[in-house]
C-alpha cells in the first residue's frame, strides 16, 4: 500500500475514534478539520437556537427551527384537557407571559445533531443539523422538561423533568432512556463531575409563586441536592444548604440552589440560591459552605422578592478555565461581573439587560453571558472584566453551550 494512503487512513481512523470519545464540549485537534467549534444559543420565546462562533466577535453562523413539529404538538395538547391546563400555566406563570420552546441544548459529539429540552412541550428532541428535521423525540414525565446536562463523554443527556421530580439520563444519539432517579420539588440544573462517575442535581421548589416572605419560605417545597451513581442512577447523597445557610446564621436565605459550578478539582461548588445578589461557596469534603459573597445591588432593582422573575435575583454563573475566575450574571440587578476567586473581590459591573446565563467562550478567554432583556449575547474578558462584544440573537435568550457543527456548516434550508 503506498505510504500516502496508509498515512491517510490512520488520519480517518484516529479522527473517527476521537470523534466518539471526546467530550461534547471539546474539540480535538484531530477533529478540527471535519468539526466547527460553535456556541449555541437557546432562544426559548421564539423556539430557534442561534448558531454563533466559540470565540473572538461571536458572530452569527446559522440559526435552527427547534419546533418544527409545532402544529403536531398543539394539536396534541388542544386535544387534552390536563395538558392545555399545563401549557397555560407555563406561559402564564415560570414563560412571563410566553411559551418557553427551548430552554437547553447540547450537540452530540459527531456534530450531527442538537438535542433540546422545551418546557412548553414537556420533551427532549433531537434535531438533524443538516436537514432541521426531528430524529427522535422523548416525552418527559409530567408536563414540563428544564436544564440539561451532558455527560463528558458526549453520550447520554440527562433533563429535569421539573413537575415530575424526576431526572431522565438519555442515550444521545438514540433518546432512550438509560435511567431515571427522584429529585426534591422542581429539579433545575444538572451537572456530571468530570469524571462521569457522578450526577448532580439541583432541586429549586415552587419559584413560580408568591409566598416570598422568609417566614413562608416552608411553602416552597423539599430542595436539596441530590447525587446519584452516573451508572446505576442509585442515590449516593444528598446535599441540604438549609442546615449549612443556618450555621452561619443565615436563617433568611433561600437553600434553593439555583446554577452552580465545580472549581477544576472540583473541592468546592459555587452557586446561588434564590432572592440573593451573589453567591456561596461550598467545601464538598467538610460539607460545609466556607465563604460568602455579596455582589452590590442596582439602586433601581426592587428588593420586593415578588417582583424577581422565578425568584432568581442572579441566576448564571460561570469560572474560567483555570479556576481563578468567577463570572456572575446579576439578572435582576442588570449586570454581569467577573470576580476573582481568591479575594472574591468583583471587577467592573457590566451593564447588561436580564442576563440569564454565563458559560465559557471556547478559546477559554471570555464568559458569555445571554442578555434575555435586550436578545442578544455579551463577551466579557476575564482578564479586564471588560465587555468585548455583544451579538443580536433570538427573543429570550437562555442557555448558552459550547458545541459542535460539522466544518462549513449552514442553517437548514427547511
Amino acid at each position: 500500500m503506498p505510504v500516502l494512503r496508509t498515512r491517510h487512513l490512520w488520519a480517518m481512523a484516529a479522527a473517527v475514534v476521537l470523534t466518539v470519545t471526546a467530550p461534547a464540549t471539546t474539540a480535538s485537534a484531530a477533529d478540527a478539520a471535519a468539526l466547527r467549534e460553535v456556541l449555541f444559543v437557546a432562544n426559548n420565546w421564539d423556539g430557534t437556537a442561534d448558531v454563533i462562533k466559540s470565540s473572538g466577535d461571536l458572530a452569527k453562523i446559522g440559526r435552527i427551527n427547534v419546533i418544527p413539529d409545532k402544529d403536531a404538538r398543539m394539536a396534541a395538547i388542544n386535544a387534552d384537557p390536563i395538558k392545555w391546563i399545563y401549557f397555560m400555566a407555563i406561559r402564564n406563570s415560570v414563560g412571563e407571559g410566553h411559551d418557553q420552546f427551548a430552554d437547553d441544548m447540547y450537540s452530540t459529539p459527531d456534530g450531527k445533531s442538537v438535542v433540546v429540552s422545551r418546557p412548553s412541550f414537556a420533551d427532549v428532541v433531537s434535531i438533524d443539523l443538516a436537514t432541521g428535521s426531528i430524529n427522535w423525540r422523548f416525552p418527559v414525565s409530567g408536563y414540563r422538561a428544564d436544564h440539561m446536562a451532558v455527560s463528558p463523554d458526549g453520550t447520554r443527556v440527562a433533563v429535569s423533568a421539573s413537575t415530575a421530580n424526576t431526572v431522565h439520563v438519555l442515550n444521545i444519539d438514540t433518546g432512550k432512556q438509560l435511567g431515571s432517579f427522584a429529585t426534591g420539588d422542581k429539579p433545575h440544573e444538572n451537572i456530571f463531575t468530570k469524571d462521569g462517575k457522578y450526577l448532580w442535581n439541583m432541586a429549586i421548589g415552587d419559584v413560580n409563586t408568591d409566598s416570598d416572605a422568609p417566614w413562608l419560605d416552608w411553602t416552597k417545597g423539599d430542595r436539596h441536592i441530590t447525587v446519584v451513581d452516573a451508572t446505576t442512577y442509585k442515590q449516593v447523597k444528598t446535599i441540604d444548604m438549609r442546615d449549612k445557610l443556618d450555621a452561619i446564621g443565615l436563617t433568611d436565605y433561600s437553600d434553593a440552589v439555583r446554577p452552580a459550578v465545580f472549581s477544576p478539582d472540583e473541592s468546592k461548588l459555587y452557586f446561588q440560591v434564590s432572592f440573593f445578589n451573589g453567591f456561596f461557596e461550598y467545601d464538598v469534603a467538610t460539607d460545609k459552605i466556607t465563604r460568602t459573597k455579596t455582589l452590590p445591588k442596582n439602586p433601581a432593582t426592587s428588593d420586593d422578592r415578588t417582583t424577581m422573575v422565578n425568584d432568581s435575583r442572579h441566576h448564571g454563573i460561570s469560572m474560567s478555565p483555570d479556576g481563578s475566575k468567577l463570572c456572575v450574571a446579576g439578572t435582576m440587578d442588570d449586570y454581569a461581573t467577573v470576580v476573582n476567586r481568591t479575594t472574591l473581590q468583583e471587577g467592573p459591573l457590566v451593564p447588561a439587560s436580564k442576563p440569564y446565563w454565563a458559560t465559557v467562550s471556547g478559546d477559554g478567554k471570555s464568559c458569555v453571558v445571554s442578555e434575555s432583556g435586550a436578545d442578544q449575547v455579551s463577551a466579557i474578558d476575564f482578564a479586564t472584566g471588560q465587555k468585548t462584544v455583544s451579538v443580536p440573537v433570538g427573543d429570550h435568550p437562555q442557555r448558552v453551550r459550547l458545541g459542535h457543527v460539522a466544518a462549513g456548516w449552514t442553517s437548514p434550508s427547511s
